[in-house]
Parts: C-alpha cells; sequence; structure tokens
C-alpha cells in the first residue's frame, strides 16, 4: 500500500484535483446514461474482442499521447492502453538496449506504454496494470523514463469523447503512486524473468505477459488523498 501521507503536498493537491476530474466525468455521463466504455464503443459498430477502439485509435498531435481500448481478458469487460510516442518525451528519455522486434522497423517512430486500466461491465476502472513488451509492441523504456512520461501524458481533444479524454488523463494523476510503483515492479519482474530463462528473449516471451497488477477504487483513492492532504494541513 502506497502511504500517500508521504508525498509532497503539491502531489497530493494534484491528485485531489484529478479526482473531483474523474468524478465530473462520472457525472456528465450518468446524466446521458452513459459510462466510459459506452462512450468508447458508441458508434463503432458490433464489438470484436482484440479489435482496437475506437478504430485507428486516439493520437493527440499535440502532446503526442495516444489511447485505445480493447477485449481480451477474462474478469473485465475491457480495457485501455496508454501511450506517450517519442516526440512527447522528455529528451534524456531512451529505450534500453533490446531485441529488434518486426514491428519496430515499420514504424518511424518511437512509443512507450505507461499503463493499462481494467474496466468492469458497467463502464467503471477495477485495476491497473503492466505488461510485456510483446502484448503492447512498444519499445522498452527504463522505469524511470516512464515514470518521466507520466506528467506528460494528457489527451486535450474533443472526440471521440471529451468526458472520457479528461477521465483518462485525471486518472493517471490521481493513481500517479500506484503507477510508479507497478512500472517499477515490471521492471523487476522482467529482470527476474529473463534471469530464471537466459535462453529466451524476455521481452518476446509469451509465457512473461502482465508484468505488475493491483486493484484500484476511484472513491477510497480519492479519501485517501484527502485525508493525507488533512493530515499534511494540520
Amino acid at each position: 500500500m502506497v502511504d500517500l501521507k508521504k508525498l509532497p503536498r503539491k502531489q497530493l493537491q494534484s491528485m485531489a484535483t484529478a479526482g473531483v476530474q474523474v468524478l465530473e466525468c462520472y457525472r456528465v455521463l450518468q446524466k446521458s446514461n452513459s459510462n466510459v466504455v459506452a462512450e468508447i464503443l458508441r458508434g463503432q459498430g458490433e464489438f470484436y474482442e482484440l479489435d482496437h477502439y475506437p478504430k485507428g485509435d486516439v493520437w493527440d498531435s499535440a502532446t503526442h499521447s495516444q489511447y485505445f481500448y480493447h477485449s481480451h481478458r477474462d474478469g473485465e469487460h475491457g480495457h485501455f492502453h496508454t501511450f506517450l510516442r517519442e516526440k512527447g518525451m522528455p529528451e534524456d528519455c531512451r529505450p534500453v538496449k533490446q531485441s529488434e522486434a518486426k514491428f519496430m522497423r515499420e514504424r518511424d517512430d518511437k512509443i512507450s506504454h505507461i499503463i493499462a486500466i481494467s474496466m468492469n461491465h458497467a463502464g467503471f476502472p477495477i485495476r491497473l496494470f503492466t505488461t510485456n513488451r510483446w502484448i503492447t509492441a512498444d519499445n522498452w523504456y527504463k522505469a524511470d523514463d516512464v515514470i518521466q512520461m507520466l506528467d506528460r501524458f494528457e489527451m486535450d481533444l474533443a472526440s471521440p469523447s471529451w468526458p472520457v479524454n479528461i477521465w483518462l488523463t485525471a486518472m493517471l494523476r490521481l493513481f500517479r503512486p500506484q503507477i510508479v510503483e507497478l512500472v517499477r515492479k515490471r521492471d523487476a519482474t522482467v529482470t527476474n524473468w529473463q534471469q530464471e530463462h537466459p535462453d529466451v528473449d524476455a521481452f518476446e516471451d509469451r509465457g512473461c505477459d502482465i508484468t505488475s497488477v493491483r486493484k484500484i477504487s476511484v472513491a477510497a483513492q480519492i479519501n485517501r488523498v484527502n485525508q493525507a492532504l488533512m493530515s499534511a494541513a494540520a
């Protein structure tokens, strides 16, 4: 459990603001009898496992943030994958030394997966998780670099859904401490896997897929943030 009371007040205030934004997105969506997942699937036709929604992904050309939603795992409706492309990264971020996969030669830039958010059938988040490289076809950056990228992720677009874009950006702010923890665990998982399986490429080994995961609750996180802020003010 991340001890939020040890975080700087400025970060707690940022998290509190993000919590307000998440709840506001829920409010306006519920007024329209909708939710985050329904918004992403609206107008997309029949829903197929593994297909990306919306088609072509969502990419902000100013911040170089990107995401898509899809489904292929038990225990959830589906999940969002969030990314940052090379032009949006801090200048000192560089991929680690790694094997070259075919997908790396098929594009003209680099991309880093940040975090995935599992959603239940009611359209609410239930878990955060990280993945191995072969799942998301990204370039592998060390945890410290991915953590730097966190504050660069911003979906400042009206389409395909303004509430969803605000919600997704706010979720990465609200759960920043947990995401930091998960990204560090991700690195440790892949490092340990490579040590235990020296004859395989750990980044492309199908036996190593989900590299870290934890359950989340928006309501509980907001409550913990508020308690931490009150302690800081005391």
